[in-house]
């Protein structure tokens, strides 16, 4: 669990609200629908430090989302090199958001949500599925193929190196698939960023030798 501790900002920084520091905690920050891991390094009721992996996204409408599902609008006030600084648009709850066992999905791994085109591969078959959320450790895809619970698959993800895994659950036409090797948060960040410059549906698949 991660650990917390009050930070004591400087005098001309403070705003009234106390502040944690974070010694690590994996979000996410979401801008027009888009979603871009993050680490989250502070936060108060009114606002939070994150760092970034990447270029600050530009967009109209920003939120910080928690691994539990807690989802909090925000605007962006500041930004210096791999670091932002997020004011939420109301006060929040600063004990919920730091919880593990708070919210829709507590202690689960952050997911990362979008629709995107994928090559599966299962016993010499390859077939087009959509990628429906993506996770340092395993993704859900979904498919009119039905898969069985362990077959071995392997993933083709535009950008991304070639994924195998095997398929550990399914309900109706989606799978879950966990990854034989998991990704490291900067190298998953930096794909998914990555993705998120290119254009959905544009892809060309076709098996990998």
């Amino acid at each position: 669990m991660t650990q917390a501790t009050p930070e004591l900002p400087p005098s001309e920084e403070r705003r009234g609200a106390p502040r944690f520091a974070l010694l690590f905690r994996t979000a996410k920050v979401v801008v027009d629908q888009k979603e871009y891991l993050c680490v989250l390094r502070d936060a108060s009721a009114t606002g939070c430090k994150i760092r970034l992996f990447h270029a600050l996204p530009t967009g109209a409408e920003f939120a910080l989302e928690l691994g539990n599902g807690g989802r909090y609008p925000a605007d962006v006030m500041w930004h210096s090199d791999d670091y932002a600084g997020l004011r939420f648009k109301s006060e929040i709850d600063v004990g919920r958001l730091l919880s593990d066992n708070y919210g829709q999905y507590p202690k689960r791994q952050i997911r990362m949500k979008f629709d995107r085109p994928a090559l599966v591969t299962a016993q010499g078959r390859s077939f087009e599925v959509l990628l429906r959320n993506i996770s340092q450790q395993g993704a859900c895809i979904e498919c009119s193929h039905v898969l069985r619970v362990l077959e071995p698959v392997s993933i083709e993800i535009e950008g991304f190196p070639l994924i195998y895994g095997k398929v550990c659950w399914r309900r109706s036409s989606r799978h879950g698939v966990v990854f034989e090797r998991g990704f490291g948060l900067t190298e998953l960040a930096g794909l998914l960023g990555h993705l998120h410059c290119t254009t959905a549906g544009q892809f060309s698949f076709s098996p990998s030798s």
